[in-house]
This record gives structure tokens, C-alpha cells and sequence, in this order.
């Protein structure tokens, strides 16, 4: 094969606009032709509205404007997420973008935690938190530059339309040369000896030749399964949850700047605020529950008026067994689905197209190229499934069918291990690949009533009262700094992001 000169995305959406945007920014200079195909009769699934804070990071390598950004997709900041009912019903814990407290001579602030826990003398954790305490108050600012400071050691996301983000992200694509063809795919033509694809034949009869596709065509996977055959590793045994039902509605009250996930007997709810109206869903397993009755609960449950008939979703929790097979590298839903409890959607595709980047063919593909590409995506992977996995499973709950299957589930082995490891001194396994770091890990644990039965032994040589003393000085100025923290809907117009189309903004909320 020659070196690498035409690149063709199989479908828009999300997945493939992102992808557009950030080789088209970063490959520009190199001369490369990139062409989007891409239906406006088919329907992208369009339900990803909420983030990870490496969203930021994808979005400044691009050199786009945050105020405009989130002008333009009704964007809200997110420190964290709310989940509710899933240690046992009437819980609630939230799990933030930072970590917690301020170290303590290079030692975990947990751990200092735990210590008085045992001793009966501790707050929640959670108030040692600067962004769950902001986030419980409705407040936000930008995390400040002093690492020593409360309101300085966190992390923050957007909560975001993605069909606004994608005609963001077209328009950024188009203007760095992106060609945009409307079209259904019709025919794949395989090269006999390769087994590569040579082109795509759309229903106009015309073809799109490329060397490298990336097939961004969601759950249909039309290059990367359906031409090539690829394979999927179903993981239902796992997380068993295989649809849903989204709407939107109406917003009530203050805009909150966190995503809610509540726990139902057969599956769990979202709820996602945006500046223009609240995104809603219902994820649940159909053994357990009847379409009619999970679309009920969702619809009595809103905060206002739906404005959107409900969207039905099918799916099936897993991964190819290669995201990168031959000349075609699948990018979100083609390359797996896992259920966005923790907002993971477009984070895996930003994963995989930072990956393709970093191991793009500098001249003719290589074989140990694809499989550096396809051992990180199955890492990312495996450790969003396990973490997904572990709020299941990290429960009290045994009031319905689902949850006591859960309950006597055979964990992955590599779940079990950090389970273990957690249980015997509250220690959290490290990972070079991965996105949730320890504080994750700790707070749906701790979130959850799953306390370590002993702490670091290392801890002990600080005297008790010393430990509350410092703890209390950290869970003082974490309240200071909130107070001095705006809402965020004043944030949102002081940063220049509010949008106009934005009532509860115009309202002055």
C-alpha cells in the first residue's frame, strides 16, 4: 500500500465530526483528503449529552472557544455526578472531578479519613470536597491556579446537545477542508487479496475511495462488521441493561451544574440540564420491565412538559474484538456500547481517535500499529466496563430481580482484584491506561457503604486529635470557598457562555 493520502468517515454524529475535526486540525498541514459520508435519513442516536473532563482537552487542541462553544451547543458546566438509590434506597452520594481534601505528607487524604471515621469523629467525606459541596449548592467557577488551595484541586466537564455539538464541529471541519458527501452506503468493495476496503458505493451509484476508513456509522458498524466481519465480545453477562428510553423536557428551577443518575428496580434514570431544557432517560434490562412500564416511569417522572416524543434505544453492551481491523478503524457505537452511567460515550471516542493519532501510518499501515491501537481500546474498555460494573455490584440492594442477580454475579477477575485490595485497607489499584482515577474509585465505594475494614498503617503515627484538627480546617475553608463561588448560572454570564435560548438564564436563576 502507498502512504496514507485519503481518509473516508462513515458517518457523522458525534463520533464522526469529532473525528473530522481533529484530524482535519491536526493532519491539515500533511495535505490529506478527508471525506465525511454521511445520511440525513438516518437518524444518529444522538443521546450523549453529558461529559468527562477530558472533553476540555480535546476542544483546546482544537483552539475553540469555550464561551462559544457553549453558546452554541446550550452548554452547562459539570463538576460530578449524583447517583441515588444505588447503596440502598434514599442514599445519595455524588462522585466528583477531583479529589478530596488536600494532601497530607504525600499520603492519601482518605486515608486520614478513614482513621476517624473508625474513631466515630469524621464528616462525610464528601465535605471535604470543594466541587460536591459546589455542585450541592448549584455553584461553579473555574478551578483555580494554586494547587494548595481547596478551590484549586478539581476537574470539570460540560453537560452539552450533541446534535449541537456535531453541527459545531461540521462547520469547524468544512472550514479546515473536510468534503461532506450526503449519501447512503450501498455496497463495500473488498480488495480480493487484501481483504482491505478499497471503496464504498453510495445509493447515487458514485464510489469513495480511500486508504484508511473510519467507520463511524454507530451500531450498524456497516465497514467494520458488516464488510469485514470483525466480531463482537458481548458482555450482557456483565451489564445486562439493553435499552432505553430518552426525552426531553422542559427545565424547572435552579440550573445545577452535575448529572443525575438514579437507581430503578429494573435499571436506572438519568437526568442531564442544559441551558435550553433537561435531557431524560431510562436504561433498563426488558426481563425485568415492559417497554410500556419503563416509558412510564420515565414520563411520570419529569420535572416539566416533554418537549420530544420519546426516543427508543436498543443495544447490547460489549466491544469488537477489533477496533481496528484491516484499513478500518471503528470509532464510537461500531466500536462497542457500554451504558453512559458515567458519561463514558464520548469519552471512549475521544479515546480512540487520540490513540489513531498517536499511531496514525506515516507511511503504510502497520501491523503492530493496529494491535498497540486495539490492546489500549480493549484496556479503556475492560476498565469503564469494571467501573460501570462496580456500582452494581457495591450495593445493599436486594428489592428486586435485577438487583439480587447482581448480587450473585461472578465479578470479571480484574474487578474482584480491586475490590480485594480496596476491602483490606482501602487501597485503589493503580492503572497506566484507564480514565478513572483512585478518587473515582473512592467515591463509589465509600458512596456506596463499602468501607475498608482497616486503614493505611502508616496513618497511625499521627496522633488522632491532630488528624481532626487538620480535617476540620480543610472542611472550613472548602465552606468558605463556596460561599465566594458565584451560581452557575451567574458564572455562565460573567464567562460569556450563557446562551439567549436559555429561559431559566433570561429569568435570572
Amino acid at each position: 500500500m502507498s502512504a496514507i493520502s485519503r481518509i473516508c468517515i462513515l458517518g457523522g454524529g458525534t463520533a464522526g465530526w469529532m473525528t473530522a475535526a481533529a484530524l482535519s486540525n491536526k493532519f491539515k498541514s500533511l495535505g490529506l483528503e478527508i471525506t465525511l459520508v454521511e445520511s440525513d435519513q438516518i437518524g444518529t442516536v444522538g443521546v450523549g449529552e453529558a461529559t468527562l473532563p477530558h472533553i476540555r482537552f480535546f476542544n483546546q487542541a482544537l483552539g475553540i472557544d469555550e464561551p462559544t462553544f457553549m453558546k452554541s451547543t446550550e452548554a452547562t458546566f459539570k463538576l460530578g455526578i449524583e447517583f441515588c438509590d444505588w447503596g440502598q434506597r434514599g442514599d445519595h452520594y455524588i462522585h466528583p472531578f477531583g479529589d478530596y481534601g488536600l494532601p497530607l505528607d504525600d499520603l492519601d487524604f482518605h486515608q486520614f479519613w478513614l482513621k476517624l471515621q473508625k474513631a466515630g469523629q469524621a464528616r462525610r467525606l464528601s465535605d471535604y470536597s470543594y466541587p460536591i459541596v459546589a455542585a450541592e449548592n448549584g455553584r461553579f467557577q473555574i478551578p483555580g491556579d494554586d494547587p494548595n488551595k481547596i478551590g484549586s484541586n478539581f476537574g470539570y466537564a460540560y453537560q452539552f446537545d450533541s446534535s449541537l455539538y456535531a453541527r459545531f464541529l461540521r462547520s469547524y471541519s468544512e472550514d479546515k477542508g473536510v468534503r461532506r458527501l450526503e449519501g447512503r452506503v450501498v455496497d463495500v468493495d473488498l480488495d480480493s487479496e487484501s481483504g482491505d476496503v478499497n471503496s464504498v458505493k453510495l445509493e447515487d451509484g458514485s464510489r469513495v475511495t480511500a486508504d484508511l476508513f473510519v467507520d463511524c456509522s454507530g451500531f450498524r458498524g456497516v465497514l467494520i462488521e458488516q464488510a469485514l466481519e470483525t466480531g463482537y465480545d458481548d458482555w450482557s453477562q456483565w451489564l445486562p441493561c439493553n435499552r432505553a428510553i430518552a426525552v426531553p423536557c422542559e427545565s424547572r428551577g435552579e440550573l445545577l451544574p452535575f448529572t443525575r443518575a438514579t437507581a430503578r428496580t429494573a435499571g436506572w434514570q438519568w437526568r442531564i440540564p442544559l441551558q435550553h431544557r433537561t435531557g431524560n432517560g431510562h436504561v433498563y434490562w426488558n426481563e425485568f420491565i415492559s417497554d410500556d412500564e419503563a416509558a412510564h416511569q420515565l414520563m411520570s417522572s419529569l420535572e416539566g412538559p416533554a418537549l420530544a416524543e420519546p426516543k427508543q434505544l436498543f443495544f447490547k453492551t460489549g466491544r469488537r474484538k477489533k477496533f481496528w481491523n484491516r484499513n478500518v478503524v471503528s470509532i464510537g457505537l461500531s466500536a462497542g456500547f457500554l451504558e453512559p452511567l458515567e458519561s463514558t460515550s464520548i469519552h471512549l471516542i475521544q479515546e480512540g481517535i487520540t490513540s489513531l493519532i498517536e499511531l496514525f501510518p506515516s507511511q503504510t499501515i502497520n501491523p503492530l500499529d493496529i494491535a498497540e491501537y486495539n490492546d489500549r481500546m480493549a484496556l479503556n474498555f475492560e476498565r469503564v466496563r469494571d467501573f460501570l460494573l462496580l456500582h452494581y455490584v457495591a450495593t445493599q440492594r436486594n428489592d428486586s430481580e435485577m438487583w439480587r442477580y447482581f448480587q450473585a454475579m461472578e465479578l470479571p477477575a480484574s474487578l474482584q482484584e480491586k475490590i480485594a485490595a480496596w476491602s483490606s485497607r482501602g487501597y485503589v489499584l493503580k492503572y497506566e491506561f484507564g480514565v478513572f482515577l483512585p478518587p473515582s474509585w473512592i467515591a463509589v465505594m465509600l458512596g456506596q457503604n463499602l468501607l475498608p475494614t482497616d486503614h493505611d498503617p502508616r496513618i497511625d503515627k499521627y496522633p488522632l486529635a491532630d488528624v481532626k484538627r487538620r480535617l476540620d480546617e480543610i472542611d472550613q475553608e472548602t465552606r468558605r470557598a463556596v460561599e465566594a463561588t458565584p451560581t452557575q448560572a451567574e458564572f455562565l454570564r460573567r464567562h460569556g457562555a450563557a446562551s439567549a435560548s436559555a429561559p431559566i438564564l433570561a429569568n435570572g436563576m
